[in-house]
């Protein structure tokens, strides 16, 4: 008898700390923009599969503007309704694996930068520097124009 009370409050508090977690990853994925975790590649390949544009962070570890945009401007509920809806969102360390050969491709010079570019990794739009979230909605919805208006000229 008491065995079967230990295992049903045991069991109870599984189920109780997975509906916190499944709750934490709804909040996480609701209040600001998703960033892809896979390679550079695999982010250009998902872009073209969804016909959507690239949104590349690119940011230095040591970089304090970097720490803030990741933690005020990212976590933005806005930002990230309409980042997620419109962009494959990507962040690369400039110093680290795919980082460094992407950085180097772009001629990064300051950070944080931020680049609106098409499948194949060509740019549309560039902001070196911090943005408050409501930069940052300006800064995506010019490059989308821009793109727009590149798609009809070709």
């Amino acid at each position: 008898m008491r065995t079967k009370v230990i295992l049903s409050m045991l069991m109870i508090a599984i189920i109780g700390i997975n509906k916190v977690n499944a709750q934490q990853d709804v909040q996480g994925s609701a209040n600001g923009i998703e960033f892809y975790n896979g390679s550079w590649e695999e982010a250009m390949a998902l872009a073209k599969k969804e016909g959507k544009l690239i949104f590349l962070d690119v940011y230095a570890s040591w970089c304090g503007p970097c720490k803030m945009l990741k933690k005020n401007t990212f976590t933005d509920p806005g930002a990230g309704k309409y980042f997620n809806k419109n962009f494959i969102n990507i962040a690369l360390d400039s110093e680290k694996g795919d980082g460094i050969k992407v950085a180097r491709s772009l001629k990064v010079r300051a950070y944080p930068s931020m680049y609106i570019l098409n499948s194949d990794g060509s740019l549309v739009e560039h902001h070196a520097g911090y943005l408050q979230p409501e930069g940052l909605l300006k800064f995506g919805r010019r490059g989308q124009a821009k793109f727009s208006k590149l798609a009809v000229l070709k």
